[in-house]
């Protein structure tokens, strides 16, 4: 079953995303703004956090949810809705159907973290678990749509969806009138097509910035051929826009509107992502890094005053623990290393005399002494240390190489 309709195609304005906000009052937050300092140093002019991890199901989805659920027809209302998610839309259509009395079932890939798969649950839908995939995920939920007439709610490629989410596009003008740039992220596209909707027709002068996982990154070859193209394998630990085609909608708008799609890598995200908790106090999911990703990685390419949207903070845990240590890795405030020593009684005390005389930290340490690669009287230890920076990092290097430790890349 295709969700495009002529419904679907038609154009997205000022009007509809004023609408929608009337529409989200009592619904949906106006979700705070807070100034970053460091940032603003870093910058050179003011850096504002649009913070809609801190919006109802911590991400902006519910605001396009819920208006297209609330557009609805009573007999389409009648027959539920349906969405195929990992995670963050999921939990948005659970709550905006929940608010409106409307049945909703979401398929999630068997893969989905645990914590997103309860609150999905929570928030009020039936959660189907089918595929390993988003993309098998959303082929399941077409099927469904298709049996039983349910509506298909998609993520990102209606325009209610992109009024709704262009909301956050006029809190910012309220917020910060006198806003010179506008950083989001951008997956399928909604949010960014959203924003720049609201913000240009009453403030063209705003420059909209648009922020992919270079892992992910659809738009810029897509803008280049000037429709929509598909990447394959999309990979990035950004699943919130992990997304391997722009919609169609959303596509025509960020062309036309949004003035520049950049790129940033892994080690970016996790650096923001890391930022974000240390300097911030925001748990934020690697998606929501992704505009202080874009800041960090060309701080002087941004006219300010600065707005950078935290999109999401729906971040499973164990990714968390995982993001936050390559982030410090990334900087040089953590190192793993490899050395092989002679194994003999005190040894291993003799080993961490010399990392305690230049200051590193042990956090964790793996002591093997029966391999087939070792020798006889050899053992071999893996050791996580707390650094203090890449320059650190480099003089432990050192001292174990002077120490007469052989260090394993």
């Amino acid at each position: 079953m295709s969700y495009r309709t002529a419904d679907s195609l038609r154009p997205v304005t000022l009007d509809d995303v004023r609408g929608a906000q009337k529409m989200l009052t009592g619904v949906a937050r106006a979700t705070a703004m807070e100034g970053s300092r460091h940032l603003s140093q870093l910058v050179g002019s003011p850096v504002h956090l649009k913070c809609e991890n801190l919006q109802r199901t911590g991400s902006f989805k519910l605001r396009g949810a819920y208006v297209r659920i609330a557009g609805l027809l009573p007999e389409e209302r009648a027959a539920g809705v349906v969405a195929a998610s990992a995670g963050n839309h999921a939990q948005g259509v659970a709550l905006a159907s929940s608010l409106l009395g409307v049945h909703s079932t979401v398929f999630m890939p068997n893969g989905a973290p645990l914590p997103k798969i309860s609150a999905t649950r929570e928030y009020g839908a039936e959660v189907r678990l089918h595929g390993q995939v988003v993309d098998e995920t959303l082929a399941a939920a077409q099927e469904y749509a298709a049996e039983t007439g349910a509506v298909f709610i998609h993520p990102f490629d209606h325009p209610d969806i992109i009024a709704g989410q262009g909301t956050v596009g006029l809190e910012i003008l309220d917020q910060c009138p006198e806003v010179g740039t506008i950083v989001v992220g951008i997956g399928g596209g909604g949010l960014a097509a959203g924003i720049a909707v609201a913000v240009k027709a009453v403030r063209p002068d705003v420059r909209i910035v648009g922020v992919q996982a270079a892992g992910a990154a659809a738009y810029p070859p897509s803008l280049a051929a000037g429709r929509p193209v598909t990447v394959a394998n999309p990979a990035t630990m950004a699943d919130g826009i992990r997304v391997g085609r722009p919609g169609d909608v959303p596509f025509a708008l960020v062309e036309e509107l949004v003035d520049e799609v950049r790129t940033v890598s892994e080690d970016q995200l996790s650096a923001a992502l890391l930022l974000c908790l240390e300097r911030a106090k925001m748990v934020v999911e690697p998606a929501g890094a992704s505009p202080v990703a874009a800041l960090l990685g060309e701080p002087g390419a941004f006219a300010g005053p600065v707005v950078a949207v935290l999109s999401g903070g729906n971040v499973d845990p164990v990714l968390l623990q995982r993001v936050l240590r390559h982030g410090m890795a990334a900087q040089g405030r953590y190192l793993a290393v490899r050395l092989r020593l002679t194994d003999r009684p005190g040894a291993l005390a003799t080993l961490l005399g010399v990392l305690s005389a230049v200051d590193a930290n042990v956090l964790d340490v793996s002591h093997v002494r029966t391999d087939p690669r070792l020798g006889l009287a050899e053992a071999e230890v893996e050791l996580h240390l707390e650094t203090k920076g890449p320059a650190h990092c480099t003089e432990v290097g050192r001292s174990l190489r002077e120490a007469g430790y052989t260090v394993i890349d």
